[in-house]
């Protein structure tokens, strides 16, 4: 890529948009386009195309999603599933259409099957069934992988999809109802921190074990994708090594100051027991991961804590 590209970031307010914006920025590329929802609905197939016909962006980066936890997911399965689907079709499709080169697609851990072996390779898509609490949007990541690698297979296109681990980091969804579970325990321990060091409650037995990876780290993983032509159509993008959720709680309460008990609440679900990411081809490619774990909650704890006013309810 050229420093003038013209690139569209898709999502570019969001927590990996808006780190892909910064990562780009600092590499000195001067010529980045982004559309707020207001401006342009990606869900509109027609006004997307039109958007692309008139811009012509050299590559597309599909930040853009409706993302959530185990309780958005669980209450909103219809959105997951059709609101994905259609901002990507019309990303996918108008990439196609209007002839761009290159197109990264941002996905999910989460399409891989709910007991694959670990760690998760990237061959183990669609070899068994998956992880029933969140299957309604990893399946729409998973048409999205297929309709990418469909397009470098019958054009030779460079459309390559990057399935990251569990993100959080600057610009994450600190709300109660619809975060995941990084940014959620943030929120908790700091307000019952607040809350006379009150006790928090978590969900389920805290054994599962996840994997973390800070958003700035998956950023440069894009920039890397963006700047070079990778040889396959799919990369899982992680640290390669995970935690259980109790260890995390530990932690994060540690970043917080939070002086209270951690009461678990094993009569909610678990969730998926494990998912750490074998991140083995994009080590071999040249790239891996910077930040390790308690850096990254300590560097978006004060980010929290700095834009706490904005830190406000998701309306579903």
């Amino acid at each position: 890529m050229d420093k003038n590209s013209k690139i569209y970031i898709a999502g570019h307010r969001g927590m990996v948009g808006s780190a892909v914006w910064r990562a780009l920025e600092k590499k000195g590329y001067s010529n980045l386009i982004g559309r707020t929802s207001s401006a342009l609905d990606l869900k509109n197939q027609e006004a997307v195309l039109k958007f692309l016909q008139e811009e012509q962006p050299d590559a597309i980066i599909d930040a853009a999603a409706r993302v959530g936890g185990i309780l958005a997911n669980n209450d909103y399965p219809y959105q997951f599933l059709m609101e994905n689907m259609q901002i990507q079709n019309s990303l996918i499709d108008g990439a196609l259409k209007t002839d761009v080169e290159k197109f990264i697609f941002l996905g999910s851990s989460c399409i891989y099957p709910k007991f694959a072996p670990q760690p998760l390779k990237e061959d183990y898509l669609l070899t068994d069934a998956l992880e029933p609490t969140n299957e309604w949007y990893a399946i729409a990541k998973i048409t999205g992988v297929k309709a990418c690698q469909a397009i470098r297979k019958q054009f030779n296109k460079d459309y390559v999809s990057l399935m990251p681990t569990n993100l959080y980091g600057y610009f994450d969804n600190f709300d109660l109802k619809t975060s995941h579970v990084l940014p959620a325990m943030i929120r908790k321990f700091h307000e019952a921190k607040l809350n006379n060091n009150a006790d928090v409650t978590l969900w389920g037995s805290g054994t599962p074990m996840r994997e973390f990876l800070f958003v700035d780290d998956m950023a440069e993983a894009v920039v890397y994708a963006l700047e070079n032509e990778l040889p396959e159509y799919l990369y899982n993008v992680g640290s390669g090594k995970d935690i259980t959720i109790k260890e995390l709680a530990e932690t994060i309460q540690k970043a917080v100051g939070h002086e209270g008990d951690i009461v678990w609440d094993a009569d909610k679900p678990d969730g998926t027991p494990r998912k750490l990411m074998d991140v083995s081809k994009m080590k071999e490619i040249g790239w891996q991961y910077k930040t390790e774990l308690d850096e990254g909650i300590a560097k978006t704890y004060r980010w929290f804590l700095e834009n706490i006013e904005n830190v406000k309810e998701v309306k579903m």
